[in-house]
């Protein structure tokens, strides 16, 4: 699949959270949602540069991006609520599969404190 079609997964995720931080959602914040993007895009570089994806590498990344995610959940009030739970463990998952994860399971909860 072409970088540039995750990229633009990953932004559709945090354009959505801005849409809702327009709409009166205060859990966001521009600094919030840019932080995430920061995450979200060394996750995908990640992935890409990995030459042959090995399930040990691709986990490391996800545990790498999950610890990333609980230190900015704390750093910006707990802003990862239900609904941005699933999101993002949507958008990890899938992608860590299309790099080449062999499980449905949820493999972020050992790490996951949001």
């Amino acid at each position: 699949m072409p970088k540039n079609t995750n990229c633009e997964e990953q932004l559709l995720l945090t354009q959505e959270w801005r849409m809702r931080m327009e709409d009166g959602d205060d859990e966001f914040t521009e600094e919030n949602i840019a932080a995430t993007e920061t995450v979200l895009r060394d996750y995908m570089g990640g992935l890409t540069h990995i030459q042959e994806p090995s399930q040990k590498e691709i986990i490391k990344i996800v545990k790498e991006t999950v610890l990333r995610l609980n230190a900015l959940n704390e750093e910006y009030d707990f802003f990862i609520e239900t609904q941005e739970r699933e999101e993002l463990y949507e958008f990890i998952m899938e992608n860590a599969q299309r790099a080449g994860l062999e499980t449905e399971e949820d493999i972020t909860e050992e790490w996951r404190e949001w």
